[in-house]
């Protein structure tokens, strides 16, 4: 098991980076406190550019959907898109959950 604030693929072999990530399941809501800055920074650190992060959380999971994007932005993503749901319902400020498909910039 691994802390994904620590997160160090190169170092344990893995050295491509990858197209696309995924953190399903209120990933980003169950790490610790205050460590969702860090573990953006690390996963956008192993896309490639122009690779792509799919993140979906509760909205009410105490991980504020403006922090989110801030911090998002920060570890050098965009968004790039937003949904409602994992199939795709449109976006909406009021729904409960969040799909954000965000975007490593090429170089």
């Amino acid at each position: 098991m691994a802390d994904l604030a620590e997160l160090d693929l190169p170092a344990m072999g893995e050295a491509e980076p990858f197209d696309a990530a995924v953190l399903a399941g209120n990933v980003l809501a169950f790490v610790a406190a205050g460590t969702e800055p860090e573990v953006l920074r690390r996963l956008a650190g192993h896309l490639r550019p122009d690779g792509v992060l799919a993140v979906g959380f509760g909205t009410e999971r105490g991980y504020p959907l403006a922090a989110f994007d801030a911090d998002a932005v920060a570890a050098g993503l965009r968004l790039e898109h937003r949904f409602a749901t994992w199939d795709l319902r449109p976006w909406r400020d009021d729904a409960a959950f969040a799909v954000s498909v965000l975007r490593r910039p090429a170089d």
